[in-house]
């Protein structure tokens, strides 16, 4: 059984927070849905987005500390769970190595442009968490410590290369961020900041849901 499929039993809502028993088909039959499916179903998940098709963002000089190009913030009461992160390089802009990290802290950030995170059922309600974007690690957040930091993930890619940066599924082993806490994501060159595009979805939840009674 995956962390999903646990999580789902803990998370009893459905169509925009309405709660009956089951889910069922017209002819009266149980649906099975994956957990992320279900969340999403019950427009519990969001995309947090960098960049247009004509105009991308330009990273960070090196990844430094307290600086991110993008996040999502839970306040206390509210749990997010990372699902995906996507994040492709235009080009170098002069710079080598884009590098790309995926972090979380028990704070949430204090400054950066906010981002209105775009609901992935259609027309699905707002969320609860808030979110923030602005290039070249603009983003406040608070200082990375080995003692509280969680580092999600982290890629370096090749200058020849250009290869997606991030195509990252965190299903296998989602992590669990029970607010306040901070998703974060920096982006960065090693001589100057390639502009990129990227995004992250999340999904959330009051935390009494994913608390056992």
């Amino acid at each position: 059984m995956s962390l999903f499929s646990v999580y789902r039993g803990l998370a009893a809502g459905f169509g925009h927070n309405a709660a009956p028993p089951v889910r069922l088909t017209t002819m009266a039959e149980q649906v099975m849905a994956s957990s992320y499916l279900a969340w999403i179903l019950d427009g519990r998940g969001y995309q947090v987005r960098a960049g247009t098709i004509t105009t991308p963002l330009t990273g960070d000089v090196e990844i430094t500390d307290t600086a991110a190009e993008m996040c999502a913030d839970a306040a206390t009461g509210t749990t997010i769970i990372p699902v995906y992160l996507n994040a492709t390089v235009e080009s170098l802009n002069g710079g080598t190595l884009p590098n790309i990290a995926a972090k979380s802290v028990a704070t949430v950030s204090s400054a950066g442009t906010a981002f209105v995170p775009l609901p992935l059922f259609s027309g699905g309600s707002a969320a609860v968490s808030t979110a923030r974007v602005q290039a070249a690690g603009a983003v406040t957040v608070t200082a990375e410590l080995a003692t509280t930091t969680l580092r999600h993930f982290e890629k370096q890619v090749a200058t020849a290369a250009l290869e997606p940066l991030a195509d990252h599924s965190f299903a296998s082993h989602p992590p669990i961020l029970v607010g306040p806490r901070c998703f974060y994501v920096q982006i960065a060159g090693v001589t100057a900041g390639p502009t990129y595009f990227a995004a992250f979805e999340y999904v959330e939840m009051p935390t009494l849901m994913v608390t056992p009674s």
